[in-house]
C-alpha cells in the first residue's frame, strides 16, 4: 500500500508490480442540499488515513442502455476523482486528465473500459480520471431560466471539471506528476468538455494541452433552450416557479427521471437537452465563437472522430435498415431544416456518388455521422489551426466486429483503444481482438501519449503527420495500417459548406 498527503489529508491507495491507484478521492463537497446547483464547494478535510482503494460514487444518472458501460453505485456524494501513477515519487510526469461521455447525462470515471494502468505504464504518465455532475443536477440552467434560487449557477457540470482541474494542480504533484504538463481528454460529451473548457475564462491555466475525441465545439445549448428545458423539468415535477427551492429537496432520483421524460419530450428538437449554456459568468461566449476568435491559442489541439459515428445511435432503431430512398429524403430534409439550410437531394446526391454500393440507411447514418461529429471536429481543427500550428486531426475507421460488422467504426469504439483495455468485459465482441487489435491499440496509446508530452511530430506507427492545415488537412487514418491522408471523405466535406 501507498499513501500520499493532499490538500485534503492522507490518502492510501493501492500498489502493484507496475503502478499505484488511488480511488475515490473527493475533490469537492457533496453537491446536496444548498449546495445542489450551486458551484463545487471545497471538499471538507478528514483526519487519520483515507482508504482510497474502492472507486467513488457514479453521479445519479439513468440506467445504462450499453452492455459493459456500467456506471458502478450511484449516490448524491460523487465528486470525486482517480490517480494512476508509475509511483507517487515526485516524478514531474505529464498528466493527462480523462472527462468522460455519455450525452452529459451519463457515465463515470470508473467504466472498466477506462481503467488507465496500461496507459500509465507505457507512457509513465499519471492519468486522472473526473466524475462531475450530470442531468438537471449538473446541467439544468437556473441562471438562464431566471429561477430564484440562492448562489445557484448555471454549468455545475462544467465548475465540477474546473474545480477537478484546481485539485489536479495543487495535488498530483504528490502522485508523482507535473501539475505544469497536463493534457485534458474526453469522448463525446466528454470531448464537448474539453472544447467548451478552452473557453471558459475560469479553466485557463489549468491545462496546457487537449484531446477532444468524437465531440467538438457544437455542444452549447442556447439560453433560450436552456431556460424552456428548465420549464418542462419544472413543468413535469409538478413544481411553480415560486416553489423552486423545492427542487434542491428532491431526492435526485426524481429529479433523473423527471429528466428522462422531459429528454424524450424533445427528441429531434435539441440536440442535448442537457448542456452547456452560453452564461455570462461561466462561459461567455460559445466554445465555436472563442475558439475561432483564438481564446485558445496557446493550447495545442488534437481532435478526430470514428468513420460511423451515428451507427450506434441507429444501430438498435425499429425497421431503420429498412428505409427506402423517399423515407432518406425525408429524414435528411427535417435536419437539415433544423440547422436552417441545406438542401437534402443535392446532400444526398453527394453521399450517393462516393458511396455508390450503399443502401438508404447507411447513406442516413453516413449523413449523421458527420453532420454530428466529422464535420465539427474538421470546423474545431480549422479554427484552431489558424491561431495554434499544433493542431492534429485523426480519423478512427477500425470496424467493430459486432452484430455481423453493421456497427462498422461506430461512436465510442476508438475508447478502449486510446486505454489498452481490449481484455475489459465485453470488449473483444465490441472492438474486436488478436494481433491487429493489440498492435492498433499500441499506435493509439502512443500517438495520444507522444501528443501529450509534447513529441506530437513524432509517431513511431504513422509516417509523417504534420499539423492541421485548410490547404492540405492531414489527418492520420487509425485502421490495421495505419497512415497519414490529406483530406480523406473531401467530397463529402465540402458538401457541407455553407450547411455546419
Amino acid at each position: 500500500m501507498a499513501i500520499v498527503e493532499t490538500s485534503g489529508g492522507r490518502v492510501e491507495g493501492r500498489e502493484t508490480a507496475t503502478h499505484h491507484s488511488f480511488l475515490g478521492i473527493p475533490y469537492a463537497a457533496a453537491p446536496i442540499g444548498r449546495l445542489r446547483f450551486a458551484p463545487p464547494a471545497v471538499a471538507p478535510p478528514w483526519t487519520g488515513i483515507r482508504s482510497a482503494l474502492e472507486a467513488g460514487l457514479a453521479c445519479p444518472q439513468p440506467p445504462s442502455l450499453l452492455p459493459g458501460m456500467e456506471p458502478g453505485p450511484i449516490g448524491d456524494d460523487c465528486l470525486s476523482l482517480n490517480v494512476y501513477t508509475p509511483a507517487p515519487d515526485g516524478g514531474r510526469r505529464p498528466v493527462l486528465v480523462w472527462i468522460h461521455g455519455g450525452g452529459f447525462v451519463a457515465g463515470s470515471s470508473t467504466q472498466a473500459i477506462y481503467e488507465a494502468s496500461r496507459l500509465v505504464v507505457r507512457g509513465d504518465v499519471v492519468v486522472v480520471s473526473v466524475n462531475y455532475r450530470l442531468g438537471a443536477l449538473g446541467f439544468l440552467a437556473p441562471v438562464a431560466a431566471g429561477l430564484a434560487l440562492d448562489g445557484a449557477t448555471d454549468n455545475a457540470g462544467m465548475l465540477d471539471q474546473i474545480a477537478a482541474l484546481h485539485w489536479v494542480r495543487d495535488n498530483v504533484a504528490a502522485f508523482g506528476g507535473d501539475p505544469e504538463r497536463v493534457t485534458i481528454f474526453g469522448e463525446s460529451a466528454g470531448g464537448m468538455s474539453v472544447t467548451t473548457l478552452l473557453a471558459m475564462p475560469s479553466a485557463r491555466g489549468l491545462f496546457q494541452r487537449a484531446i477532444a475525441q468524437s465531440g467538438a465545439a457544437q455542444a452549447t445549448c442556447s439560453r433560450t433552450d436552456a431556460a424552456r428545458v428548465t420549464s418542462l423539468l419544472l413543468e413535469e415535477l409538478g413544481i411553480e416557479r415560486g416553489g423552486v427551492a423545492a427542487l434542491r429537496e428532491l431526492p435526485s432520483a426524481e429529479l433523473v427521471a423527471a429528466q428522462v421524460q422531459v429528454a424524450s419530450k424533445l427528441v429531434g428538437d435539441v440536440f442535448l437537452p442537457f448542456a452547456p449554456v452560453v452564461d455570462p459568468a461561466t462561459l461567455p461566449l460559445a466554445p465555436s465563437q472563442a475558439i475561432a476568435e483564438g481564446l485558445a491559442k496557446d493550447v495545442p489541439l488534437l481532435t478526430g472522430t470514428t468513420c460511423d459515428e451515428w451507427r450506434l445511435f441507429s444501430f438498435a432503431t425499429p425497421r431503420h435498415r429498412e428505409l427506402d430512398a423517399e423515407g432518406l429524403r425525408k429524414r435528411v430534409a427535417r435536419r437539415l431544416e433544423a440547422v436552417g439550410h441545406g438542401d437534402a437531394d443535392e446532400l444526398i446526391a453527394v453521399y450517393r456518388k462516393t458511396r455508390p454500393d450503399a443502401a438508404p440507411w447507411q447513406i442516413f447514418d453516413a449523413i449523421e455521422s458527420d453532420r454530428h461529429f466529422r464535420i465539427p471536429a474538421i470546423r474545431l481543427a480549422e479554427w484552431q489551426c489558424a491561431h495554434q500550428p499544433h493542431t492534429y486531426m485523426y480519423l478512427f475507421t477500425w470496424p467493430s466486429p459486432a452484430a455481423g460488422g453493421l456497427l462498422g467504426s461506430c461512436h465510442a469504439l476508438e475508447l478502449p483503444f486510446v486505454f489498452g483495455t481490449l481484455g475489459a468485459p465485453g470488449m473483444d465482441r465490441f472492438s474486436g481482438s488478436g494481433p491487429a487489435a493489440e498492435e492498433l491499440s499500441n499506435v493509439v496509446m502512443d500517438t495520444w501519449l507522444r501528443f501529450a508530452t509534447g513529441d506530437a511530430d513524432r509517431h513511431d506507427g504513422l509516417a509523417h503527420w504534420p499539423g492541421y492545415e485548410a490547404s492540405k488537412r492531414a489527418t492520420a487514418v487509425l485502421d490495421a495500417e495505419p497512415g497519414v491522408v490529406n483530406d480523406p471523405a473531401a467530397e463529402e466535406r465540402r458538401a457541407w459548406t455553407g450547411i455546419l
